[in-house]
């Protein structure tokens, strides 16, 4: 297995001596009895593997041990190269553009949509896999099929999703017993935070996954929306507005910096004591939690979960950042590639990649839902249907290559970065941001 790099997070996330220790014990999975498709090698195969680098250890680890089983069960060689995050839609368009690279592609999200005329279709082993394990969740149907159809694009394998995460006393300090979920009860605790000095900070920087985790909680907790549900930009509305005027009071409450945030100052800051309440996923927790050191400890003591405020919406307006696996049509070995996607998403190697990330990723198919790690510690029992929502990028639209151009231009997040830093009214931000949106959909 080669490794092409890993996220500056990894340092603050899961350490190697989480592997070491006794995780939770192997739960049963429910799994129908149905037969897998039938995927006859390639004679020769061999398989390049593409994927985001590890935030936590046993991700990477377990991942690559799954890999050596499958070479072990098949004889088909596999290679894994993990690649930054920040540098995987890049890896990802040269391959696709190219005609030339991996045999097997994990990337994000929209990726299928971005690349639909290059990628093999996946229905057959979705279906598969859907029936064998209890169905798929929304957000893994809207990621992995073509909009308002059946046919399968990208096979989704789990999702990394971003709640509050927050030190108990401060909000209790702050006069709170909980986060509330109104933009007005959560500004206030937002303000008490700033004032008794331990504030909150969110991401409107180009940090990867935590500033469009934020952006898009504002935008869709007052009602709006990128796009509508025939796809026409939709961010012209009296809801952006008020999203945008609700981000500039919420950026007085927070902590200095985080206009220049990448992905790991929010993990930094937290562990320094600098910064008590953020969106992010897991890592935190488990970074403070396992490490040899009884400051940090005493901070995952006081951390708790909860969902981002819920606004006007009727449930968590939050997303995951989606794992997607593809198969390129320009590979030589669909059979192999398509094979050892099932593999690595059947129990006897999913469930122990599910348990040992420990909550940073959750899964896609409903009966996984059962596994130990979900009972393991009820801290972390939040990240337990993170794809059980409707919410996604391009909401409420088709995903298309518009989706992810607007998404990797930083459309939505430079919309409210322009207002809280004071450069742009709402108003002249908004319908600059429409415009640039409207450049990508044409609409």
């Amino acid at each position: 297995m080669q490794n092409s790099g890993m996220p500056r997070r990894t340092t603050l996330a899961i350490g190697a001596g989480l592997l070491a220790g006794p995780g939770p014990a192997r739960a049963q999975i429910r799994a129908a009895d149905v037969a897998a498709p039938r995927l006859p090698a390639e004679p020769g195969a061999r398989l390049r593997v593409l994927r985001p680098a590890k935030f936590v250890e046993p991700d990477e680890a377990i991942f690559n041990q799954n890999s050596r089983r499958f070479t072990e069960r098949t004889g088909i060689e596999v290679r894994v190269d993990y690649v930054n995050w920040p540098d995987m839609p890049v890896q990802v368009a040269v391959a696709f553009n190219t005609g030339q690279g991996a045999d097997v592609i994990i990337g994000f999200s929209a990726d299928p949509h971005l690349y639909a005329d290059k990628v093999r279709p996946m229905t057959e082993l979705a279906d598969y896999l859907g029936r064998r394990y209890g169905g798929w969740y929304d957000l893994a149907l809207a990621y992995g099929r073509k909009y308002r159809s059946d046919d399968w694009l990208g096979l989704p394998m789990g999702a990394a999703s971003s709640p509050v995460v927050y030190r108990v006393s401060a909000v209790k300090e702050a006069g709170f017993d909980s986060v509330p979920m109104d933009h007005a009860g959560f500004l206030r605790l937002c303000q008490g935070l700033k004032r008794i000095g331990k504030p909150c900070g969110f991401a409107l920087s180009h940090a990867p996954g935590d500033a469009p985790a934020y952006a898009n909680w504002l935008l869709w907790s007052h009602g709006g929306s990128l796009v509508d549900e025939d796809g026409k930009v939709s961010l012209e509305s009296d809801a952006t507005l008020r999203a945008l005027d609700y981000a500039r009071a919420m950026q007085e409450t927070m902590v200095s910096g985080t206009m220049a945030w990448d992905g790991a100052s929010n993990n930094r800051a937290f562990i320094a004591g600098d910064l008590w309440l953020t969106q992010n996923g897991v890592s935190i927790y488990y970074a403070t939690k396992t490490e040899n050191d009884a400051r940090q400890n005493a901070i995952a003591a006081d951390i708790q979960h909860a969902d981002m405020p819920h606004g006007v919406a009727g449930r968590a307006p939050s997303t995951a950042l989606t794992l997607m696996g593809m198969v390129p049509r320009y590979t030589r070995f669909p059979n192999a590639a398509t094979e050892y996607l099932r593999f690595m998403m059947e129990a006897e190697q999913y469930d122990p990649w599910l348990t040992g990330c420990l909550g940073y990723w959750s899964q896609p198919l409903k009966a996984y839902a059962d596994s130990a790690v979900w009972s393991s510690d009820p801290r972390i029992a939040w990240y337990r249907t993170a794809m059980d929502t409707p919410f996604y990028e391009g909401y409420r639209g088709p995903i298309s290559a518009a989706t992810g151009a607007v998404n990797e231009n930083w459309v939505v997040v430079d919309m409210f970065a322009r207002v809280v830093t004071g450069q742009s009214r709402p108003a002249d931000s908004m319908r600059e941001a429409a415009r640039a949106a409207r450049r990508w959909y044409r609409s």
